[in-house]
């Protein structure tokens, strides 16, 4: 569903990715590994158009995006969560949700997608009308989380949605991602710093270190691998 090949971007005249490439398959949680600031974020937000990329290609079902601004990109089906809350946190809950209908197709399929995110999120059901600023950061990332479904995505990037959150609320967020994949067929490009919860949720991974791609397999593969565990992910 999304290949990136030999992708090159950076902050001014400061290259920070050096040619990753990824492939994302149809209906399957692909997670990208690494240590803080190798560049993962970077990955997602050229690949979303929100950092213009210097060189390389992006395809999406077969079509190249490289070049396609942000707002055709979620068009076309693709969203992404970025790191932290981004919510308004003086509206409610459904306001919140609301914000993410805006899609022409979006806004017309708004009541069945409010349906789809309270089935996965039951107590965002409970505290519609409660402000988001006064819920808790779990909550307030199954908001961020599920304002971006509201767009009815194809597929989605996460960048970091559990930064922040008590081991419980951790398992929980990694659960809903996994429904997400199983019952909804949602493809998932995955950005985690707990990388336990990671490994035994993505189908496959990628490890990144300074801007590169320096490893690739199967979670089993990468759990095996004591070298890739110890340089890039120290577990």
């Amino acid at each position: 569903m999304l290949n990136v090949k030999r992708i090159e971007s950076g902050y001014g005249a400061m290259q920070v990715l050096w040619q990753p490439s990824i492939d994302v398959k149809q209906g399957t949680i692909t997670s990208l590994l690494g240590p803080n600031g190798v560049g993962k974020s970077t990955l997602l937000h050229t690949i979303f158009g929100s950092i213009e990329p210097w060189g390389g290609e992006v395809y999406y079902d077969g079509e190249n995006v490289t070049r396609v601004p942000t707002h055709k990109k979620v068009e076309m089906g693709i969203a992404l969560v970025p790191e932290g809350k981004h919510l308004f946190p003086n509206m409610t809950v459904y306001e919140n949700l609301s914000m993410g209908a805006y899609r022409k197709r979006a806004l017309a399929d708004k009541e069945e997608s409010l349906e789809l995110v309270y089935a996965l999120f039951p107590r965002l059901k409970e505290r519609t009308k409660q402000l988001a600023g006064s819920m808790s950061g779990g909550e307030q990332q199954m908001v961020t989380i599920s304002r971006a479904l509201m767009t009815r995505p194809k597929l989605i990037m996460l960048d970091e949605p559990s930064q922040g959150l008590a081991p419980k609320l951790v398992g929980e967020v990694f659960d809903t991602i996994q429904k997400m994949r199983d019952e909804i067929g949602l493809t998932i490009l995955l950005i985690e710093q707990n990388s336990d919860a990671s490994l035994e949720a993505a189908d496959f991974v990628y490890v990144m270190h300074e801007g590169i791609i320096k490893a690739q397999g199967t979670p089993d593969q990468i759990k095996g691998s004591t070298e890739i565990r110890e340089a890039y992910l120290g577990i």
